[in-house]
């Protein structure tokens, strides 16, 4: 992308979706570890947060915000390393971002399905 409007866009979208992922890996470890320490197994917890509307709503911002940092830093580093540039690397980024998307969505559609 050579606009630089557009960089900037991406640029913010990547800082934004950041702070979106330091609460949720929090929020995520921080319940994890609290439940495994009170003696849940993975099943157990799977059970408790299954059909539970706020996890399922915590997990998809939880892939949207990893499908839009992810492959954005992905992007950055190619063009810093490599000098990568053009459409090929857009749509590189973009199929990472699909994939993502893709994957994180069946691990939330497992989850509470």
């Amino acid at each position: 992308m050579n606009n630089p409007r557009g960089e900037t866009l991406l640029w913010l979208a990547q800082r934004a979706s950041a702070a979106v992922l330091a609460i949720c890996v929090v929020v995520h470890l921080g319940t994890m570890i609290h439940a495994v320490r009170g003696g849940l197994t993975a099943a157990e917890i799977l059970g408790r947060v299954r059909g539970q509307a706020g996890w399922e709503m915590f997990y998809w911002v939880f892939v949207v915000a990893v499908a839009i940092h992810a492959p954005l830093g992905l992007r950055t580093i190619a063009r810093e390393l490599s000098g990568w540039r053009g459409p090929t690397l857009e749509a590189a980024t973009a199929l990472a971002a699909f994939l993502l998307a893709l994957f994180g969505s069946r691990a939330v559609t497992g989850l509470v399905g």
